[in-house]
């Protein structure tokens, strides 16, 4: 813990004896000095506000809080403090109960293809979660910012996730990721959120799933979800990378694709000269292609690629409540 983290922990004893947990200190006072400056994305503010807010509601905040917390981390909280406050308050009033976070230990650091490194992690107690939902990250090394990442698996008996990074010019916490951490360091993970591209129990229609980059995480969960629901749906999943060196899970790809027989794996390769003309173009270029009447489409890939796809499959004549994009965490 930091001197001034410490600082504020103690301000806030002395003004509200037992309120807030010593250890937990850091991240909360991280994670608000962090709102008031301001600065993060859309994506990377409504993850800390996420966070924020299930702290509010797991340490048992209520509104006459605010002065002592904020006349612990500030010398004179002003109008910018009471905003802050009140979006925190609104937040918590839309999450459910739970820890704040979750402590994680990484296990395993995999580096596949240039920038991309596969994390698996172990919490300290264990994270429910659905396949396709988000989930705020928190890397110690990057103090206040939080990173919205979606597992690329099921939830596994043993409790551990698998998350894959790409780190973007503009990423702090996902240069960290991918390039800082390794097997043994801690991370946090927040309260998991909906991101718009989970499986709903209103229909079992055949899918096309179409990912681009490490958009590729929460549709692969997908997939392994589906081979653990009895029934017959038949499941496309296209896979966007510009070349063959880029396609960093083609490992696990490949035994997805020969245990089931309900699954096709389409590679798309936009700048591959060698690829073979049914693989060669955009993954929304192909998924226009591939697409059938009827099945729901399920697209997660960097926002360029999003717009393509709220463009092209209209055109192509895909209906538009069967067309599911991911509505925070966008890659």
């Amino acid at each position: 813990m930091t001197d001034e983290a410490h600082r504020f922990w103690a301000a806030v004893q002395d003004r509200c004896p037992g309120l807030l947990p010593e250890r937990d200190a850091p991240l909360l006072h991280a994670g608000l000095l962090r709102l008031l400056e301001g600065g993060d994305d859309r994506a990377g503010r409504v993850a800390l506000l996420r966070v924020l807010g299930s702290a509010y509601r797991g340490f048992g905040l209520r509104p006459w809080h605010a002065a002592a917390i904020g006349g612990a981390l500030l010398p004179a909280p002003g109008l910018r403090w009471w905003r802050a406050w009140r979006l925190i308050e609104r937040t918590a009033a839309r999450v459910g109960d739970g820890p704040p976070w979750w402590p994680v230990e990484v296990i395993d650091h995999d580096r596949p293809a240039d920038g991309i490194a596969v994390l698996t992690v172990r919490p300290w107690r264990r994270l429910p979660y659905r396949p396709g939902q988000a989930i705020p990250v928190h890397a110690p090394r990057r103090p206040g910012r939080w990173r919205w990442l979606s597992p690329a698996t099921m939830p596994r008996p043993d409790g551990t996730l698998e998350f894959h990074v790409r780190a973007l010019p503009a990423g702090s916490v996902s240069g960290c990721l991918v390039h800082e951490v390794r097997p043994g360091d801690l991370l946090h993970l927040g309260a998991p959120a909906d991101s718009g591209l989970e499986l709903t129990d209103d229909h079992n229609a055949d899918l096309l799933l179409v990912a681009g980059g490490t958009g590729l995480a929460p549709l692969r969960a997908l997939t392994e979800q589906i081979t653990a629901t009895p029934g017959c749906r038949r499941v496309t999943l296209i896979v966007g990378a510009r070349t063959f060196t880029e396609l960093y899970d083609a490992i696990a790809l490949d035994k997805l694709q020969q245990a089931h027989d309900w699954l096709t794996i389409v590679p798309a390769f936009s700048d591959d000269p060698d690829a073979a003309p049914a693989e060669h173009g955009t993954a929304i270029a192909l998924a226009t292609y591939h697409h059938r009447p009827g099945q729901h489409v399920h697209v997660c890939g960097p926002p360029a690629m999003l717009a393509a796809a709220r463009r092209w499959l209209t055109i192509a004549g895909v209906l538009a409540e069967h067309v599911h994009l991911p509505v925070i965490g966008q890659r």
